[in-house]
């Protein structure tokens, strides 16, 4: 059945009415909705404020490395030492390293680049990060309601976003509703804030529509995968970030790693591969695994326990791919926009920085009496805010690294000593990453060792302790526009490379009984990283959100 004959048989729709909708209770959404709340008791008014989040909880679907500046946090909670946040650990040294196979070579500290000095900055878990702020919020009388995802845009007569509808619950596989099946419930707003993270399902809808992106560069992704370990107290060395860049990777391909020491002799090691790679043979969980066996690395895991693994895509293109950052009734924030800072390897506070000046123009708004019209107010405090001079000071930072690590390096070094952030050029992307893959008969395969276990493991013992987990009966989340072109297209010509980009083991390429080739989407195994969404050079690959509640549980990534 389709959307619409499901509400003619069972609709209409239940409704509630807010004042702000937020989509997304990441830490855009909950900061916005802090700020929406906290303005309404300095003036005294009453403001309706609901964030809808689509993992099981708050949190649940959070993942960064995570070293936090602290300064947009200071503006929007200064008391928050008190008030309990979980900023436990501050940085204690900064340490970066240049991996060949067998060797490193650490960058001494007066030549690190300002964008990798940390004084100040804390080792967190971003997932508790978030969980704090949706308790600072409800004590607000924000109303939060996690495994709920917004599946669908509501627009009224006028074309601008009335609000969002929430997926219906309780489809079969074939589509139809089963005995537990229940319409979606919409929520209109006089304001739509989203906030849905990286490659948001309905921030790409809202691209289209009002073609946000249409003077900016395209935008350009990394992927992130990371591992949580709990290692021998003796190595532990809390507040100790330590970068690298080189090896496993070769050096025309951008990418580099973090190992960060947090509290409890717990270390956050991670991989980061920028999705514009041309070698479909690449396969960014195996770099990964590769990488922990340096002898720089497992000194420090060796005798280490893995706790919890994940996976999400990053939105890197900077300043020159920010799109429109308003629309009629709404408006992108945090990384549904790309507010990332690429150099400097942090979002979170951009994140909450842009939630707090969404919050402001909204409010401002509503105390006019507006609704439903652009929120100019926000893009134009954007640009005199610090953030946008922190996000033109790196602009160029994606594209020097795309010329090859060792240019890259140098360009990047030059502009920060220099220029200070200040360079009288800027460069743009060119292409979209999936637009960058290049045909297979051009590489060599890579010969990947096998894990053992202890120190590297496979994708399915990874995604087993992400704690993900779908409904099995309901219609999959990730579907095709051409069932063909798997095999007749991506298998012909590029090898399979879904096969290899998901960190999920979630496409895989099997024999049929006639020895013919098929695709098979394990989508069970999905942790939501929308790296298909993105790498897939044929963008055949629609990824929908799943039922609320599905997907990942992270519980401190």
């Amino acid at each position: 059945m389709t959307p619409t004959n499901l509400i003619e048989q069972y609709g209409p729709r239940e409704s509630m009415e807010y004042d702000v909708v937020i989509v997304g209770g990441g830490p855009a959404g909950l900061s916005a909705a802090i700020r929406l709340k906290q303005q309404a008791a300095e003036k005294g008014v009453e403001l309706g404020v609901c964030v809808l989040e689509k993992g099981s909880e708050i949190g649940a679907h959070i993942l960064s490395g995570a070293v936090m500046d602290p300064i947009a946090l200071n503006e929007l909670i200064p008391d928050w030492k008190q008030q309990g946040a979980p900023l436990n650990t501050p940085v204690t040294e900064d340490r970066f390293l240049f991996l060949t196979k067998d060797g490193a070579r650490k960058v001494p500290g007066w030549a690190l680049p300002a964008s990798l000095h940390n004084h100040g900055n804390y080792v967190i878990s971003l997932a508790n990060v978030v969980r704090w702020l949706g308790t600072q919020a409800e004590a607000l009388g924000v109303e939060i309601f996690p495994g709920f995802a917004a599946a669908e845009i509501l627009y009224r007569d006028d074309g601008s976003v009335k609000g969002v509808a929430t997926g219906n619950l309780g489809l079969g596989k074939n589509g139809e509703p089963t005995d537990h099946f229940q319409l979606g419930m919409e929520l209109h707003a006089k304001y739509t804030l989203f906030c849905e993270g990286s490659r948001g399902n309905l921030g790409r809808q809202l691209n289209a529509k009002y073609q946000l992106d249409k003077d900016c560069d395209p935008q350009s992704y990394a992927l992130g995968i990371k591992e949580l370990w709990e290692i021998d107290p003796a190595k532990h060395q809390p507040g100790l970030v330590m970068h690298t860049a080189g090896w496993p990777l070769e050096s025309d391909t951008y990418g580099g790693s973090f190992l960060y020491h947090l509290e409890n002799n717990q270390v956050m090691v991670g991989f980061v591969v920028g999705l514009g790679y041309q070698n479909p043979y690449l396969s960014p969980f195996e770099e990964f695994q590769r990488y922990k066996t340096h002898p720089a690395i497992r000194t420090f895991l060796e005798g280490g326990k893995r706790i919890s693994y994940g996976a999400r895509a990053i939105t890197a293109g900077g300043l020159v791919s920010l799109p429109k950052l308003v629309f009629p009734g709404g408006a992108l924030l945090g990384c549904d926009a790309g507010f990332l800072n690429a150099p400097r390897i942090k979002g979170s506070h951009a994140a909450i920085k842009s939630g707090m000046l969404a919050a402001e123009a909204a409010f401002a708004a509503l105390q006019a009496g507006r609704q439903g019209d652009e929120l100019q107010a926000y893009p134009q405090a954007f640009k005199s805010s610090w953030l946008h001079q922190e996000l033109h000071g790196a602009r160029n930072f994606k594209q020097w690294m795309s010329k090859g690590l060792y240019m890259g390096t140098l360009m990047v070094g030059i502009e920060d000593k220099l220029f200070r952030g200040k360079a009288p050029w800027t460069l743009h992307h060119q292409h979209a990453d999936h637009e960058c893959l290049r045909p297979a008969a051009d590489y060599t395969p890579i010969v990947y060792p096998k894990p053992d276990g202890k120190l590297t493991f496979d994708r399915l013992s990874s995604v087993f302790i992400s704690n993900t987990n779908h409904e099995e009966n309901q219609p999959a989340h990730l579907t095709l526009k051409d069932p063909s072109v798997p095999v007749g297209i991506n298998l012909t010509t590029y090898a399979g490379p879904e096969s290899r980009y998901c960190p999920a083991q979630v496409y895989e390429f099997v024999k049929n009984e006639d020895g013919s080739d098929r695709l098979q989407i394990n989508a069970q195994n999905c942790v939501h990283c929308k790296t298909c969404d993105i790498k897939d050079p044929t963008q055949n690959i629609v990824w929908t959100p799943p039922e609320g509640g599905g997907g990942p549980n992270y519980p401190n990534m």
